[in-house]
């Protein structure tokens, strides 16, 4: 029996594009879309047409340029005008996707869309069927799902469904649920709708949360996952995309579903990312930051020099990271220090080792990180007491 696969859905360019000063232009775009298509992720949203003549030219060039192993996806709300602008920049694409949303939570629809439920489910039937017209791989994604009346979303999901919809997406737009509830909405949703349509999560990390949501949803019958490189999105972001990759590798033992990412392609396409936005991922963050296979306790040092396994789940390799880093500061032990010698060339004698873990250890508490060129001047200096000036 063939394993399952979870789709996954990368909206860096849509969603991940409205963060604040993350937006890019249609070359970079494409520069993007090209590096999704070969990290291997079955959907790109490159962009929302209706937005501004500059969307629509992006989401038509990365339409061009994909090839035939990925679909291209547009957003669209649930208009008319929406529908027909993402199918114009969609036509130039081997595989295309029109994407639909529409409120469901009656804070949104009572205070933003000033709309009635049966007039927004009349509205969820017209606009999908419009779609279906010009595309036969129709989304339709409930905004707000999570703070959406379960009975009710779960009707609008069914009529998404009789108008021809392919994937009902339960997006937590506000990142508002937690693990637990957002299962059982997936599960509510499965049982209203069948098992036709592919069931697919979108997760805010206001929480965060997003990850965590979205494992729990896929565990719980989602088989598509929407996320960005980065974790980029509106307010906190979106689920990161390498996260949930990984989580799925490394506790397959757990979750045994597979993707079609490219595990070793993920660290360098955050740093592609980075490089276009000019927004760089903080330090700790986890599978691509600099720290996440960094060191810097001794003990943590030293196990990992006798046997990486100790404290890393997963190589620095499969996800693109060329090594480990032992890093010298404070916290680190004279094994890491030993090794950091033996790698600048030098053979320390056990009572020049301890010697110069002493002196070692007072300029740390001075320096946050000891430079290469700090341990040769304290071995040329052994003789003589440390600067007071560092």
């Amino acid at each position: 029996m063939a394993e399952e696969k979870v789709k996954v859905f990368d909206t860096t360019l849509r969603d991940g594009e409205q963060s604040p000063g993350c937006s890019m232009n249609t070359p970079e775009k494409k520069r993007m879309a090209r590096q999704l298509e070969e990290l291997g992720v079955d959907i790109i949203e490159a962009g929302f047409p209706i937005a501004s003549q500059g969307d629509f030219d992006a989401v038509r060039e990365v339409a061009a340029q994909a090839g035939t192993k990925v679909r291209v996806a547009a957003l669209a709300r649930a208009a008319r005008a929406d529908i027909e602008r993402a199918a114009q920049a969609l036509e130039p694409a081997h595989h295309s996707r029109i994407h639909v949303f529409l409120a469901t939570s009656d804070i949104h629809l009572q205070h933003k869309l000033r709309l009635d439920r049966e007039t927004a489910l009349q509205q969820i039937g017209e606009s999908v069927r419009l779609a279906r017209s010009y595309a036969e791989d129709v989304e339709f994604s409930c905004e707000d799902a999570t703070r959406s009346e379960r009975a009710y979303l779960c009707r609008c999901f069914q009529t998404a469904v009789e108008a021809g919809a392919t994937t009902l997406n339960i997006p937590d737009t506000v990142g508002y649920t937690m693990p637990r509830e957002y299962a059982e909405i997936v599960c509510d949703v499965r049982r209203s709708v069948g098992e036709g349509p592919t069931l697919s999560v979108h997760c805010h990390d206001d929480l965060g949360l997003a990850v965590a949501n979205s494992l729990a949803a896929i565990e719980s019958g989602a088989r598509q996952v929407e996320c960005t490189i980065n974790g980029i999105g509106e307010r906190a972001g979106n689920a990161a995309l390498e996260e949930i990759v990984m989580a799925l590798k490394v506790r397959h033992d757990l979750v045994p579903l597979r993707t079609g990412v490219h595990s070793e392609l993920l660290y360098p396409t955050s740093q592609l990312l980075s490089e276009i936005i000019g927004v760089n991922v903080q330090p700790n963050k986890a599978i691509v930051g600099r720290n996440a296979f960094a060191h810097e306790a001794g003990i943590h040092q030293d196990g990992v020099l006798k046997l990486a396994l100790t404290y890393e789940i997963m190589t620095p390799q499969s996800v693109g990271v060329p090594t480990n880093r032992l890093v010298l500061g404070k916290h680190s032990g004279r094994h890491a220090l030993q090794k950091r010698y033996q790698e600048l060339g030098y053979h320390l004698e056990p009572e020049q080792l301890k010697e110069l873990y002493r002196r070692f250890t007072e300029l740390a508490d001075r320096k946050k990180v000891i430079l290469d060129e700090d341990l040769v001047r304290l071995l040329q200096h052994m003789e003589q007491p440390l600067p007071t000036n560092v």
